[in-house]
């Protein structure tokens, strides 16, 4: 299995950096235009016409849209979501800004409340990142290790609150480089480990908790970050070619309030290669993400796992936190291909995803690899942003499967 996922990296690195500078001719003459596309607002505007309004009125610049989604971890989300899409500068020299703040309520009694923005200054001069939100979160854990790899499984479930605030600030070097720092703040409370707390039972969380020193019932990860940033993106939702690479080092200090000092390194590659100049919807789009503990020690529900990625995207087939440890990462790749070749109302998508974890001591992080595939239906939601509806079913090991419902695409 090692050899063989070793095989698979090499051709994923390969394939990933293979056309960096070829396939930007394909992305940068699309033949469609967004007169010839058709969304879904466009279908529900045919068949429900709008009332004719005052145009001498000012339009909102904010886009209200629902928050939907469903996936086996939280159940069906409902909720709205407030979107702002727009340019600090000249738009041919300044890459687009985004706002979104959302809250939203899921079936498996998840509260969900997000302020996220990824905001280009004129020029690029600088690029800002935040991330701030708070969630009554559930996870049904399966432990490290071997516990997660059970079969059939065994999960202990978590109930906990979840707080963060991260802010990060990148400066243009020039050539689509960044550098920067920042500051993350997480905080996890009031953490109800089910079957420990009912029958004293020593869970995966409290049993880890106990041997590194951590209070089960709430802890702090707080440190500040260095940033190293290379995009080349033509769009932030749905990429037809280029480049994003991003490295974190994360030094978690008691400074801050941290619980324990600790260091963490994250790294995120993403690569899209347009297969047609003239149609350059059909994608190979190619996702790696990981983070690896440096130094030190981080509490059980901080250990990077399974869609613990800024999205929760990450890993489908699988549930949140299926598979953790102090060092994890996940390799995905997609082909995404146009099924309405005029309208772009209909696409789909085929995916794959390999996942590995390393043991509560931080060793044999390539030791055993998880994989799942499946594929997927989009439906142009919004066509200037790029927005599509994205239901995939994917299928895992271990009995694993589930129906992914979200906006946007994974990665």
């Amino acid at each position: 299995m090692k050899n063989r996922f070793c095989i698979c990296t090499l051709l994923f690195l390969l394939t990933f950096f293979r056309g960096t500078a070829q396939d930007s001719s394909a992305v940068n003459k699309p033949t469609d235009s967004l007169s010839q596309q058709k969304d879904l607002m466009d279908v529900i505007k045919k068949i429900f016409p709008p009332k004719k309004t005052d145009t001498t009125k000012k339009k909102s610049s904010v886009t209200i849209l629902p928050a939907i989604g469903y996936n086996p971890s939280i159940g069906f989300l409902l909720g709205i979501n407030f979107l702002k899409a727009f340019y600090m500068g000249d738009p041919s020299t300044t890459k687009l800004s985004v706002g979104q703040l959302d809250f939203s309520y899921t079936t498996k009694n998840l509260v969900i409340a997000r302020f996220r923005t990824n905001l280009f200054t004129k020029d690029n001069k600088w690029n800002l990142q935040g991330n701030w939100q708070y969630t009554r979160n559930y996870v049904n854990d399966y432990g490290l290790d071997g516990d997660a790899r059970r079969d059939p499984p065994v999960n202990y479930p978590i109930r906990f609150n979840y707080f963060r605030l991260t802010e990060k600030a990148y400066r243009n070097l020039g050539n689509n480089f960044y550098a920067g720092g920042g500051i993350s703040i997480d905080w996890r409370n009031d953490i109800e480990d089910k079957n420990h707390d009912s029958s004293g039972a020593y869970t995966p969380h409290y049993q880890y908790s106990t041997d590194k020193g951590f209070n089960p019932d709430n802890y702090l990860v707080n440190g500040f970050i260095v940033n190293v940033q290379y995009n080349t993106r033509e769009h932030p939702n749905r990429s037809f070619g280029g480049m994003y690479a991003d490295l974190n080092i994360r030094y978690n200090t008691k400074i801050l309030g941290s619980t324990k000092e600790s260091g963490q390194l994250y790294t995120e590659l993403r690569k899209y290669i347009s297969l047609s100049a003239k149609d350059p919807e059909h994608v190979i789009a190619f996702w790696y993400w990981g983070s690896y503990i440096l130094w030190g020690k981080i509490p059980y529900l901080e250990l990077p796992a399974t869609e613990y990625d800024t999205y929760n995207r990450s890993g489908r087939g699988y549930t949140l936190g299926r598979f953790r440890g102090p060092s994890f990462a996940d390799f995905e790749i997609e082909y995404r291909f146009p099924i309405s070749q005029e309208s772009k109302l209909f696409s789909g998508v085929v995916f794959s995803n390999f996942q590995t974890a390393s043991d509560a001591n931080n060793k044999g992080i390539f030791k055993y690899i998880e994989p799942a595939a499946g594929g997927g239906l989009r439906i142009l939601f919004n066509k200037k942003s790029r927005t599509n509806i994205c239901l995939d079913y994917a299928v895992g090991k271990y009995g694993s499967s589930g129906v992914f419902f979200a906006l946007n695409e994974a990665f």
